[in-house]
């Protein structure tokens, strides 16, 4: 044999061999993407005896587009059904591994499981500092600390009743401002109205101050550091799934995060100074009650539950930056139902002017004697949930089952309580707005009943959730006794839903409040 034909023949067998090897590396690629839940998933596959249906989604990216638009909840509650996996789907998104249940008993399973106690914390949640609060911190001691604090005193009944009187001058406000826009334009915008009714409110709440309606001084400032921490947040960051990128910051998600955190410190850091200052000189008046403010809660702890100042300013922003933006959200919703609803609406108003009458003002006390008014918050809780996705979710911090199926640690869970709200084996007609069926049965919305949780359930439920329906059903209930919400001329006004950090409409609310006097 020569040497050129030796040659050849190893050149032939080098490349058949190389063919082998590439063909091996594709059907392995291949399979991986093709096993059920998507790449992620693919290593653990062998651990589970009974594997989690769900869809295989895009080669690497998995699900990555669905969570680039403006309804996941959607798009995942038809993938279930599609795929029999309303109990439990998975999925990845990049190389993170995802759960998530459309069915309320393995909803109260995995929100209800020790197993499920921690959060996944985000690039930009990290960098805002939310890791530091009670939303984000790892389960534990310092997040137990922070429980305490928050049952015993930021959000106890004492407080929220102290509170009433500073809340109710907050909605007579709000009621101003809407008849000085009915007099200009002859309609109104209701959510710039409402979402700075709720800034106020949470300022007067952590820092005990109030503002007018005027975009000037510290107000305007602290508006745009919420907004751009709700735009950093509600990015989809690709660090998160794509660990290779994470050095890389190709978004500049954790460039502008560190900006806007050093902007935040330096103006919660200000306030708790401002504070200080005052308790040596003994001149601290309470604006808004005689409890006080957050500030002096957390100023005003025994040695043992004493936090950091770098701590209090992430347990202060994480206030203002989840208080904020829910209660205007879902008032928004409720208001938009009351213009479609012309008939609900009038026989809620006929419940307050027989309860309260038309001269005397609304007040919390009158709440609990007003079942409708509640019935109707709850059905637009139901149809129109501010998280449907239960707004942050859950992380596996050790390898457990939920019913039959294993899933490893480092998962992140999910729930989608859209998709519950929504699903006719658990309502009766649920495209409906039928605030009647709240008032023929007792369904709790504070995380017992996992048909419609929206403030989540278990140890990471929404600590603030009855500060916030307090609020909500007081302005509701003001907002009605004062007007009758009507369309606009052109009649136009659109459910469609946009999910941003929470579920809002894609178009603003823009309507008529004619007084009611």
């Amino acid at each position: 044999m020569s040497l050129d034909h030796g040659l050849l023949l190893f050149h032939s067998h080098f490349s058949s061999f190389e063919a082998f090897v590439w063909s091996v590396l594709l059907v392995g690629t291949v399979a991986l993407w093709l096993s059920p839940g998507g790449i992620a998933w693919a290593r653990f596959r062998s651990k589970a005896s009974f594997s989690i249906p769900g869809p295989v989604g895009l080669p690497l990216l998995g699900l990555l587009t669905v969570f680039n638009g403006s309804t996941p909840h959607h798009v995942l509650a038809k993938l279930a059904k599609t795929l029999n996996a309303v109990k439990l789907m998975a999925f990845s998104v990049g190389f993170t591994r995802f759960i998530i249940s459309s069915d309320p008993e393995t909803a109260r399973e995995i929100l209800n499981n020790s197993a499920f106690a921690d959060r996944p914390v985000k690039e930009s949640a990290y960098e805002l500092l939310f890791h530091r609060a009670m939303g984000f911190a790892p389960f534990g001691e310092y997040w137990r600390n922070l429980r305490r604090i928050s049952a015993t005193h930021l959000f106890s009944p004492k407080r929220i009743a102290a509170l009433e009187e500073y809340r109710r001058e907050i909605g007579i406000k709000m009621m101003d401002e809407i008849n000085g826009l009915m007099e200009a334009k002859g309609e109104v915008q209701i959510k710039r109205v409402l979402h700075f009714g709720s800034l106020n409110s949470v300022m007067a709440t952590v820092f005990g101050k109030k503002y007018d309606f005027v975009e000037a001084g510290d107000r305007f400032e602290l508006e745009g550091l919420v907004s751009e921490g709700y735009e950093l947040l509600g990015i989809f960051n690709w660090s998160d799934h794509f660990p290779l990128l994470c050095c890389l910051d190709l978004q500049g998600v954790r460039k502008r995060c560190r900006n806007l955190v050093s902007k935040v410190s330096v103006f919660v850091g200000k306030i708790i100074e401002e504070h200080r200052l005052k308790r040596v000189s003994g001149g601290l008046k309470y604006d808004c009650c005689e409890v006080g403010d957050f500030v002096e809660v957390l100023l005003d702890l025994e040695k043992h539950e004493k936090l950091s100042d770098s701590d209090m300013i992430a347990v202060l922003w994480e206030m203002i930056f989840r208080g904020t933006d829910t209660v205007a959200i879902l008032l928004e919703w409720t208001l938009a139902r009351m213009v479609l609803h012309p008939e609900i609406q009038a026989k809620v108003q006929a419940e307050i002017d027989s309860v309260v009458g038309k001269s005397k003002l609304v007040s919390d006390s009158d709440i609990h004697h007003l079942p409708y008014l509640q019935a109707i918050v709850k059905e637009t809780l139901r149809l129109h949930p501010p998280g449907p996705l239960l707004s942050w979710a859950r992380l596996a911090i050790h390898d457990v089952r939920v019913g039959d199926h294993f899933v490893p640690a480092g998962t992140t869970a999910m729930v989608n309580m859209w998709a519950i709200t929504h699903d006719e084996k658990v309502w009766e007609e649920p495209e409906r707005f039928k605030p009647e069926r709240f008032m023929e049965q007792d369904v709790s919305i504070l995380g017992s009943d996992l048909r419609l949780a929206p403030f989540g359930s278990g140890r990471r439920v929404c600590p603030g959730k009855a500060m916030g329906l307090a609020t909500v059903h007081l302005w509701f209930a003001q907002l009605l006794q004062g007007f009758k919400w009507v369309p606009c001329k052109d009649g136009n006004l659109e459910l469609t839903e946009h999910l941003k950090l929470s579920m809002e409409m894609k178009n603003p609310l823009v309507c008529r409040a004619i007084p009611r006097t």
